[in-house]
């Protein structure tokens, strides 16, 4: 892990189009070994040869990365925290028992979860929004492991999975959103309220069951039996392009409103970040999250987002003790962080 953390994965390039408000594009499928039963009730020896398999599949390289192979089971607490911090893979896998792994390219851009809650998960992520780049890459990757595991499929219903809403395509599609300025006017309880009226999810930085830290937002399809994965891209798409022009232009709102006010935020906020001796991670989100939309403004220079995005993972827990090497308590945590980021903003100071 210590090599991994001094790279950043491409989704955190802060390139691509939409990108100063769509952080990221994910397309991930469940799939299911046939033959087997599902991980609620297969043994430790049926997910050790499932394991096997998939390995043997991604064995060597994908759209010419090397696939990088990792056994979660024997993980540290923090290399497995690491590992989610960089969203390679999901809490449920980080936190779960039992033989379970990942495989994973050169970049970050593919990732393919073994023994989660389905057998497979398999997962790629773009910078910026690129959800049609993002399911043709995922479906390739599909494409490879299926000519070598048999996966189960029904005529009638699709893909078989563990839970019944991924039944049918098993995709899951996903844009990480940066909205401080929906945040700032209130809006984005609307913005909760008209996802779910047409089953879309609105979750935070870490999927289901997480907080909004930094102001992420992660807009996601709930339903995937009776559309095609085309169908249910285009409609998360249209979602996404309207909430993004919806963000524009309360940022400009702000900006006109009271230019000065959000100026003295962004400033401040900057200001905390590169004084600061000790500070916690919620904190560090939430001013790292003014000072992204400040540079997206042209309210601070000589900065850029890339570097922001890398902050963002890099003040995280676990990559913060992988960064210094050893185990800290919260404590010395909030220490370490705030000596980092003083370190890192003061570099790109004028």
């Amino acid at each position: 892990m210590a090599a991994l953390v001094q790279t950043s994965g491409e989704w955190l390039r802060g390139t691509g189009p939409e990108s100063d408000i769509v952080i990221s594009s994910r397309v991930r499928l469940a799939r299911n070994v046939a033959g087997f039963p599902f991980i609620s009730r297969a043994t430790a020896d049926v997910r050790v040869q499932i394991i096997q398999q998939v390995k043997a599949a991604l064995r060597g390289t994908f759209q010419g990365r090397k696939m990088l192979p990792v056994n979660v089971e024997t993980l540290s607490a923090v290399d497995s925290q690491f590992l989610m911090e960089r969203q390679l893979i999901s809490r449920e896998l980080a936190r779960g028992d039992g033989p379970r792994a990942v495989v994973f390219s050169e970049g970050e851009r593919y990732s393919v979860m073994i023994n989660e809650e389905d057998h497979l998960r398999l997962q790629v992520l773009h910078s910026g929004l690129a959800l049609e780049e993002s399911w043709q890459e995922c479906d390739a990757l599909d494409d490879l492991i299926e000519s070598q595991v048999p996966v189960a499929f029904h005529p009638r219903l699709g893909y078989l999975t563990a839970c019944p809403t991924n039944v049918g395509t098993g995709i899951r599609i996903s844009v990480m959103l940066h909205l401080p300025a929906l945040r700032l006017t209130r809006d984005i309880q609307k913005v909760h309220q008209s996802a779910q009226k047409i089953n879309l999810a609105v979750r935070g930085l870490y999927g289901e069951g997480s907080q909004a830290l930094g102001d992420f937002y992660q807009i996601s399809n709930q339903v995937t039996l009776g559309k095609s994965e085309t169908e249910l891209i285009g409609e998360v798409q249209e979602v996404v392009l309207r909430i993004v022009e919806w963000e524009r232009r309360n940022r400009e709102f702000l900006l006109t409103k009271n230019g000065s006010q959000l100026h003295d935020q962004v400033s401040r906020a900057h200001g905390t970040l590169t004084s600061a001796r000790s500070i916690s991670s919620e904190e560090t989100m939430h001013l790292l999250s003014s000072l992204r939309m400040g540079i997206r403004l042209g309210l601070i220079e000589n900065l850029d987002a890339a570097t922001v995005n890398e902050l963002f993972i890099h003040t995280q827990p676990a990559h913060l003790q992988i960064l210094q090497g050893e185990v800290l308590e919260t404590e010395k945590r909030n220490l370490a962080r705030a000596n980092y980021l003083r370190r890192r903003l003061n570099l790109t100071a004028p």
